[in-house]
């Protein structure tokens, strides 16, 4: 069992928003010693599944809703599956997306690397597309691709 302070050291949290979480229902079975919160791995877990779950951009009322059908048992386990779907679909794409915002990065700061060597873009400008380092061109292309 885990104090509260050990479970916000942790998990790099404010005691205050496991506080909050407990608030909200998110740790149904917790237990509590003289009214002083105890969590459990059963807890532990729940907050590493949480926590994964606000990273993907879900809001705490709807991770309420998983923890509700977590406690309503295996009849939801397609609710529950589906949730998880749609976040990882949704950050697959946001991948891909940040992928091309990193590949046009990585384009211009090897662009100006050359511009500054040569004193001007004309060399680098004339080398796209097909005449850039293939890393550089893979890059290029990635970033410039609907």
């Amino acid at each position: 069992m885990y104090s509260i302070g050990q479970v916000s050291e942790m998990f790099g949290l404010p005691i205050s928003t496991l506080r909050y979480y407990d608030k909200q229902g998110l740790f149904p079975k917790m237990e509590r010693v003289s009214g002083i919160r105890k969590f459990s791995e059963t807890e532990i877990e729940a907050l590493r599944v949480i926590e994964c779950l606000k990273k993907s951009g879900l809001e705490i009322k709807d991770i309420k809703q998983f923890m509700d059908w977590c406690v309503e048992g295996a009849s939801t386990y397609p609710q529950r599956k589906a949730l998880f779907e749609k976040q990882r679909k949704r950050l697959e794409a946001e991948l891909i997306h940040m992928n091309k915002v990193l590949d046009m990065l990585k384009f211009k700061c090897w662009y100006y690397e050359q511009a500054m060597r040569d004193g001007s873009e004309d060399q680098a400008q004339n080398m796209i597309p097909d005449g850039l380092p293939e890393d550089v061109r893979r890059a290029y292309e990635n970033a410039h691709h609907d």
